[in-house]
């Protein structure tokens, strides 16, 4: 008989998540600046990049030939990352830092330790998807 532990570990997992983007080339460029990785050419209309166990795709459904048009995700999406001040140098040269206020008046555009211990900033990329890099070592994971 398996035990429970082994029930959870045979259920789903994420594998890959999916940006919406209007042009391709430019995620491709914009996306490998800021993550500071290449990623892959899958298709015309997608690219992505290996975070880990999740692979992050920027997909233009027309650049595949399909007729309809993407908006940008409704919430962020979150990248545990072992250089935090790395990545906000590049995202900082990119644009796209947020300007709200937000966790008590602190600035969500800037690294800064949220009120659930993460240390983390948050921005847009070009097409309107939100993000949030969050240092590796205070990601939280509900452990």
């Amino acid at each position: 008989m398996q035990s429970k532990v082994n029930e959870v570990s045979k259920g789903p997992r994420l594998y890959r998540i999916i940006l919406p983007v209007s042009d391709i080339e430019q995620a491709a460029q914009y996306y490998t600046d800021l993550l500071g990785i290449e990623g892959q050419r899958i298709s015309p209309g997608r690219h992505y990049f290996d975070c880990g166990d999740v692979i992050l795709a920027v997909y233009n459904p027309r650049a595949d030939g399909d007729a309809r048009d993407v908006a940008p995700l409704p919430d962020h999406v979150y990248f545990a990352v072992p250089d935090l001040e790395a990545v906000y140098q590049r995202a900082e040269r990119l644009g796209g830092l947020s300007s709200e206020m937000g966790d008590g008046g602190k600035p969500m555009g800037r690294i800064g330790t949220r009120p659930w211990g993460e240390s983390s900033f948050y921005m847009k990329d070009p097409f309107g998807n939100p993000l949030c890099f969050v240092d590796e070592q205070t990601a939280f994971t509900g452990g």
